[in-house]
């Protein structure tokens, strides 16, 4: 599965296009390697924890060690965010997809816990921690270097072809996930089969590589750098003093971002299994979604450049609480359906919305520390612990995810409605 070429509007030079084309591709690949852990859930916590413990206890375990990839994402970003803004974009570009692809392809040679008992997960654990200190460079990091190939009027178009490769990894994830479960039997998964999408993935990871050679640094940064006009002192340290602001508006942003992530694309498989749905039509489904997904962040980018991206967000937001309220409601009744499931993946268009607000608050010599520490930070409370709190909490009340959804959807339209009065386009 490829990242859809963002077509070339008005404005929008043939080399700008290859540098999004190229980014979103890469960013699919990495992205990939991130989440085809979760799209195993079920498979890798039978591996990894005793068989005699109970089932939602090993979900929640196994979302657990998902979450870890969450938890180590503030220091990896932050770390290479300060070279980024130091040594240049391209090069943290590079370094976060071999600091994917490795822990991906150890991945697939793991020991189970049959094998190597409580080694097992503990191995796992530090694997996806690795996993998660790349992706906290790669999402910030990317989102900055295609925004700094373009105008800022185009913005958001840049942030959303970036955003379209970020889901499309996760469809290829999904669609990965459906070819191996159609290709091996529950015994053949359990003995070897889980082994192939990680492996898979260490091969995508040097594929990455290859694709990203060809970019080039961005000018904003090659103009920062003639000017000698790069940070004077450690980067964060001039966002914390200066930029508390821009920081808060990127953590609300980015805690909306996970929310439609995290619930409606990665957990919803798993989640719409223990509402009885078989495996093989909530991954369907799911395939649907992210392609919806897909093509709406590329919609959202397009809208918000015209019409701003505060009151896209705004509407954005509204629709992803209705569909999804329609979409969870209908399979907790036992009426599950594939159009819904897509329309709840085109909402999540909106992330193609929260890096173009993000990136705009910060100036360039400190861009890439500001936006990489906000996301991250807030990537990590919220994303790393949305599955676990939710894992428990449907034990208990099985609308959990409608409530915390419907939550996200006032707080999207609240912060779409703050940046429309004080943005009536994405900032320059």
């Amino acid at each position: 599965m490829h990242a859809p070429a963002p077509t070339a509007p008005a404005g929008l030079t043939r080399q700008q296009a290859k540098t999004l084309t190229l980014s979103a591709l890469g960013g699919a690949l990495e992205f990939y390697d991130f989440v085809i852990f979760v799209f195993f859930a079920t498979t890798m916590g039978a591996l990894f924890f005793p068989a005699d413990m109970p089932g939602w206890m090993r979900m929640v375990q196994t979302f657990g060690i998902f979450a870890a990839g969450y938890l180590a994402r503030p220091l990896g970003g932050v770390v290479m965010a300060h070279f980024g803004d130091l040594l240049g974009r391209k090069r943290m570009f590079m370094l976060s997809i071999l600091m994917m692809a490795v822990p991906t392809l150890l991945m697939g040679l793991l020991p189970t816990y049959a094998q190597a008992g409580v080694l097992a997960p503990l191995l796992l654990l530090l694997l996806r921690l690795l996993q998660g200190a790349a992706i906290g460079g790669e999402a910030p990091g990317a989102w900055v270097f295609v925004s700094e190939h373009v105008s800022p009027r185009h913005r958001t178009l840049a942030c959303g072809a970036l955003s379209a490769g970020l889901c499309a990894g996760i469809l290829l994830g999904s669609l990965v996930a459906r070819a191996v479960n159609a290709a091996f039997d529950e015994a053949t998964l359990l003995a070897w089969g889980w082994r192939v999408p990680f492996v898979v993935g260490g091969v995508f990871g040097l594929l990455a590589m290859v694709l990203r050679r060809q970019l080039h640094e961005t000018p904003v940064f090659a103009e920062l750098q003639a000017r000698r006009a790069l940070a004077a002192e450690l980067p964060l340290k001039t966002v914390l003093r200066a930029h508390g602001g821009a920081v808060l508006l990127a953590m609300l942003l980015t805690w909306l971002l996970t929310a439609a992530v995290v619930v409606t694309l990665l957990m919803m498989p798993t989640l719409l299994q223990g509402l009885g749905v078989p495996r093989g039509e909530a991954l369907a489904g799911n395939t649907w979604a992210i392609l919806a997904c897909v093509v709406a962040n590329l919609a959202a980018g397009v809208l918000a450049d015209r019409f701003g991206a505060g009151r896209v967000l705004a509407l954005w937001s509204v629709m992803l609480g209705a569909v999804f309220f329609a979409f969870y409601s209908n399979a907790m009744a036992g009426a599950y359906s594939h159009g819904l499931y897509a329309l709840a993946g085109f909402a999540v268009g909106l992330t193609a919305l929260v890096p173009a607000i993000a990136v705009g608050g910060f100036p360039a010599p400190v861009r890439f520390s500001g936006l990489s520490f906000a996301y991250n930070m807030a990537y990590a409370i919220a994303g790393g612990l949305t599955p676990v709190l939710l894992s428990m909490a449907i034990k208990d009340h099985p609308a959990a995810p409608i409530h915390y959804m419907l939550a996200m959807s006032a707080l999207g339209v609240g912060l779409g409605l703050y940046v429309a009065r004080r943005h009536p386009r994405v900032p320059d």
